[in-house]
């Protein structure tokens, strides 16, 4: 008996599937009620792929990322009738600098305890801080996932404070929410749940080649700020496969915003990741997979910290 075999074609996603997929199924736009503004470089029915133009580099790029880790959940008893949720977390933010070499120039760790009442807790291995946190379980996990970025931005304002430099480009790995504030900065988004834009323009996107961009545009959700769309190299056939998007401060020129786009678009790509070395290449830049491997180390032993926490209440 002969076999036919069917003229479908497969492409297996590029991504780890521990880590989900860089893309997900709702790029058509139609799902999208961001607020656009698109003529911002090009008039929206003129959208093409952006090749970056020459001009001054930053003379350092920082890469600024944090990790988190919960520990423990934990229950609190206190004077209401029910006890309280509370959790226990471990978090690390960190911060690479390339300036023809790659080093980890600074690292924070901190440990807190995210409840509605309680206070300080001390174990043989750590003293996790409290953090007066109100709500249910998912509102503990934001007031961990704030802390963080908080702890990020600090880590950022400390190093730059005391290097005095003023010509860097700080990237923050993720969206730039509670960080537009930061000069020189852009935030740096590896996954796509949905296109923010519309089919025209999405498919621009889909045609870009390594190393260009999308034009700039404005994007309102909940937030307000500039975006643009990045090719690295390394694509596969998978969709929107080796693309990042990138935001900047909605308050930047456009001309501004513009000339940072074009200079991402130069000193990024060259940092892509390699799959043979990263699960999520090429978006989990080089600088950045380092530093994540750096931070998960310095959270510590989880057994051994669940162990001394339970000890510690215990007693």
């Amino acid at each position: 008996m002969t076999t036919v075999l069917s003229p479908t074609s497969y492409t297996v996603d590029p991504w780890d599937p521990g880590y989900g997929v860089a893309r997900g199924d709702e790029l058509d736009g139609r799902e999208s009620t961001a607020r656009l503004e698109l003529d911002i470089e090009l008039k929206a029915a003129d959208w093409r792929p952006v090749a970056p133009r020459g001009g001054a580099l930053p003379g350092s790029v920082l890469f600024l990322d944090g990790v988190r880790r919960i520990d423990a959940r934990i229950w609190v008893h206190d004077k209401e009738p029910e006890p309280l949720p509370g959790v226990v977390a471990s978090l690390a933010a960190g911060l690479v600098c390339c300036d023809g070499t790659a080093r980890i120039i600074d690292v924070a760790v901190d440990r807190g305890l995210y409840a509605e009442v309680g206070g300080d807790i001390e174990t043989r291995h750590a003293r996790y801080r409290f953090h007066r946190t109100t709500g249910g379980l998912d509102k503990l996990t934001l007031g961990v996932q704030g802390r963080l970025a908080a702890l990020e931005v600090e880590l950022a304002n400390s190093w730059r404070q005391h290097s005095n430099v003023e010509d860097d480009l700080l990237v923050v790995d993720g969206p730039l929410r509670g960080r537009t504030h930061l000069a020189r900065t852009v935030g740096y988004v590896k996954t796509h749940q949905k296109s923010y834009l519309q089919p025209e323009q999405a498919a621009v996107i889909a045609d870009l080649a390594p190393g260009q961009r999308s034009p700039v545009f404005t994007m309102g959700t909940s937030w307000e700020r500039k975006s643009w769309y990045l090719r690295l190299p390394g694509a596969s056939r998978a969709p929107w496969s080796a693309v990042v998007r990138l935001e900047c401060s909605a308050d930047l020129p456009d001309d501004d915003a513009i000339a940072l786009a074009d200079v991402t678009a130069r000193v990024l790509p060259v940092l892509a990741s390699s799959p043979h070395k990263d699960p999520r290449a090429p978006q989990n830049l080089v600088p950045i997979g380092g530093l994540e491997r750096q931070l998960r180390h310095r959270l510590g032993d989880a057994a051994l910290l669940y162990r001394s926490l339970r000890g510690a209440l215990a007693a």
